[in-house]
């Protein structure tokens, strides 16, 4: 971990964004770097997890941490998906299962699961710290906030800052876990990542505040986007008067002036 990255991102952050949430880093490794949830306290939802790591606890998870099968596909530890997934993702069986109804049909389901390929986890433990207590041996690959929508539109701004395109940040369909592991772990592969804005399943919500959505991003196009914190709107007069709305420490007399 570039603990000077860390750092400028801290003081970036408070410059700017005021008492808004700070992000957490997630990474793989063969080592988990704290020990595993207990099985009286494992969660079906991996995103019930996260919570205790924006409160500042470490978290390592694996293939048995988590009990939905698709949280387990999502984060990469295995490719087994139930036969009736289509089913339950839409109308349901009747008398069997009960439909989700995200879909409209099972066949919508299926086609929708076929563009979704599955990805493997490159390490057996999947590893997360809040921003500021990452350690010089962690090796963060993604980045994620539970922001409000203040928060959400500085972050969306700048990560479309040098694209000449509207797309800087995708929108993808799927499970909470998809939109902080699954498609920004796949951006890492692309010639021009994009952030990734989500947390809109209605079933993983209930883990979150309610005005919070997440925005993941892989980390080296995120240490781009710490880098044009100082020359972007942020230093702008359109964001310092939004900034007042964040909290914490007011901005100086003359920084308001400008």
């Amino acid at each position: 971990m570039d603990l000077s990255l860390k750092q400028r991102f801290l003081d970036a952050w408070r410059q700017h964004f005021g008492d808004a949430d700070l992000p957490i880093a997630l990474w793989y490794s063969d080592q988990p770097i704290v020990p595993l949830p207990e099985p009286g306290e494992r969660s079906r939802c991996f995103i019930a997890y996260l919570d205790r790591v924006f409160k500042g606890a470490a978290l390592s998870v694996d293939l048995d941490s988590v009990g939905c099968v698709g949280g387990k596909r999502y984060l990469g530890f295995t490719e087994t998906m139930s036969p009736t997934i289509h089913y339950f993702l839409s109308c349901g069986i009747p008398g069997k299962l009960e439909g989700e109804r995200y879909k409209k049909t099972p066949d919508i389901a299926k086609a929708s699961i076929a563009r979704s390929p599955a990805f493997h986890a490159p390490g057996m433990y999947l590893n997360a710290r809040r921003w500021d207590q990452l350690q010089p041996n962690d090796t963060p690959q993604l980045v994620v906030f539970f922001a409000d929508a203040d928060a959400l539109s500085g972050l969306f701004t700048l990560a479309n800052f040098d694209r000449e395109d509207a797309h800087g940040v995708i929108a993808p369909f799927g499970a909470g876990c998809s939109a902080v592991v699954y498609h920004p772990f796949r951006e890492r592969s692309e010639t021009r990542p994009r952030a990734v804005l989500g947390m809109f399943d209605p079933s993983a919500r209930p883990y979150i505040e309610p005005e919070k959505l997440s925005f993941a991003v892989p980390m080296e196009r995120f240490a781009d986007m710490v880098g044009w914190m100082p020359q972007s709107f942020l230093v702008a007069p359109a964001w310092r008067r939004l900034r007042e709305r964040f909290g914490g420490r007011a901005l100086p007399e003359e920084a308001r002036e400008r």
